[in-house]
């Protein structure tokens, strides 16, 4: 069952440039997508039109059955509660422990205390970081505060995680260790991930699906991708 549909996707900026051109692609849920290509081939766009940072130009964004395109401003919340988004630079509260940064996700929705114990608890342990709740960001390796942001993004099960180049920070035996960790997230809770990266041994390693763009335009898609020529 398609979970997100994009249909004739464009994106302009206010600028006069084009991220992206009729764009047409189907997601099914519990799919784990790498979205590659080279600087300015539009990733990032993507990424950030499916968690509504930014709107397409024209046409239809379908995740979960929100029409994210045409979705009014104040119920963008609607959509931000299915899915959990992992970005490069961590963004952490740094005056905040690993236990704080990961339960301040449940307690922006009103989550009762009790929920909010349980559920941080168990998303750090699933990261392998349950015996460090009380340290800090600068206590911890890239690595680590790579794995609190992770935890932070699914401890309110979302169906959906967006990763816009996760690894991008880390040594290639840390980077090997998220991806790890994101496939033992995508076959154990079930959750669809799509992950924007131009990292090729991590493509090349996992044999997941590769969506490959090009100048805005999608010009490959394999069911088992490596980071082929197209992408470059």
């Amino acid at each position: 069952m398609e979970f997100i549909r994009l249909v004739d996707i464009t994106k302009q900026y206010k600028n006069g440039v084009t991220a992206i051109y009729d764009l047409n692609l189907n997601i099914k849920k519990g799919d784990f997508v790498f979205v590659i290509g080279g600087s300015g081939s539009g990733k990032s766009t993507l990424i950030k039109m499916l968690y509504r940072e930014e709107k397409p130009t024209r046409g239809e964004i379908i995740l979960g059955g929100l029409n994210v395109a045409k979705l009014r401003n104040r119920k963008v919340y609607r959509l931000r509660r299915k899915l959990g988004i992992v970005f490069q630079d961590y963004r952490l509260l740094q005056k905040s422990t690993v236990y704080e940064n990961v339960a301040f996700a449940l307690e922006v929705i009103g989550a009762k205390s009790d929920e909010i114990k349980v559920k941080t608890l168990k998303a750090l342990e699933l990261v392998g970081l349950k015996g460090k709740i009380r340290n800090y960001p600068d206590q911890l390796s890239g690595g680590e505060q790579q794995r609190v942001a992770i935890a932070r993004a699914i401890v309110n099960n979302p169906r959906l995680l967006l990763c816009d180049e996760p690894t991008g920070n880390l040594d290639p035996k840390r980077s090997m260790e998220i991806m790890h960790l994101l496939e033992d997230i995508n076959e154990t809770l079930g959750t669809t991930i799509i992950m924007a990266t131009h990292d090729k041994e991590i493509v090349n390693k996992m044999k997941k699906r590769v969506v490959v763009l090009q100048d805005g335009r999608l010009v490959g898609d394999y069911e088992k991708g490596k980071y082929t020529n197209e992408s470059n």
